[in-house]
């Protein structure tokens, strides 16, 4: 919808102050778009799917000439520019697809699941780009992602559950609401401790996918408590500080995926 290739059913959005339906044009202009499904040629080089692309935008001569050599720069692809999509790892060819979509210098990147199908090394590679587009030349950067590590990158999130908005905010403002910390515990009867736990230590215990998750201040102490109030019964314990996941996992009652 906000590429203004699907209009919405409801609702309005702006992008770059344009309306995306009353101004899909100018819109466009704004906007580069990293689709997650590959949208490269693979049978031309890495030149010629960024002068194709050029050729789209209506931009010719010295000027697509000069933006090329720029993309493939900024990208790290100088030196691939010859070789042919096909012969490029998923690393490249994703970089490929991001010099593609600034070609025309927007200063908005829609970019959907952008590291599907990448390795961790290739992954952070793009994350580096990422940061520097940020950074370095002010383009404002929206993805979708699925992978929480990614998305504790970012400087404000949306989470989303069933298409609903359920959380809002920077990821630090996000973890913030579960507070103290996250002790999970695994048990034989997840179901007859949980209510256990919630009698003794007044806490209010989840059970995710067989185990028991409680959050509390204080975390190291409670440990203690727990195991010596019920003496071989705890089989394992795990303490570590919120992330994404418990606030998923708080707002929506189910983990991500």
């Amino acid at each position: 919808i906000l590429s203004t290739m699907l209009s919405p059913a409801s609702g309005r959005a702006l992008v770059a102050g344009f309306d995306i339906d009353e101004h899909p044009a100018e819109v466009r202009e704004k906007i580069g778009v990293v689709f997650q499904s590959q949208s490269l040629d693979k049978k031309l080089t890495v030149e010629e799917n960024l002068r194709s692309q050029g050729y789209l935008h209506g931009i010719s001569g010295v000027i697509l000439k000069r933006r090329v050599e720029n993309a493939m720069e900024r990208l790290g692809l100088t030196s691939r520019r010859k070789d042919l999509v096909e012969s490029l790892s998923g690393g490249l060819r994703r970089r490929v697809e991001i010099a593609k979509a600034l070609l025309h210098q927007p200063k908005i990147l829609l970019m959907d699941e952008p590291s599907t199908g990448l390795d961790p090394g290739a992954r952070r590679e793009l994350w580096q780009y990422i940061d520097e587009l940020r950074s370095r030349e002010s383009v404002t950067v929206l993805l979708t992602t699925h992978i929480l590590d990614e998305a504790d990158q970012c400087d404000r999130l949306l989470l989303l559950h069933e298409g609903r908005i359920v959380a809002e905010g920077t990821p630090a403002e996000l973890k913030a609401r579960i507070g103290g910390d996250v002790v999970v515990l695994e048990v034989a009867d997840p179901a007859a401790m949980k209510e256990q736990l919630a009698t003794r230590f007044g806490t209010d215990p989840k059970v995710v996918d067989g185990t028991l998750r409680v959050e509390i201040a204080n975390g190291h102490r409670f440990i203690t408590e727990v195991v010596e109030a019920f003496p071989g019964v705890i089989q394992s314990v795990a303490l570590h500080k919120p992330t994404l996941e418990d606030v998923f996992l708080d707002e929506t009652g189910v983990s991500i995926d």
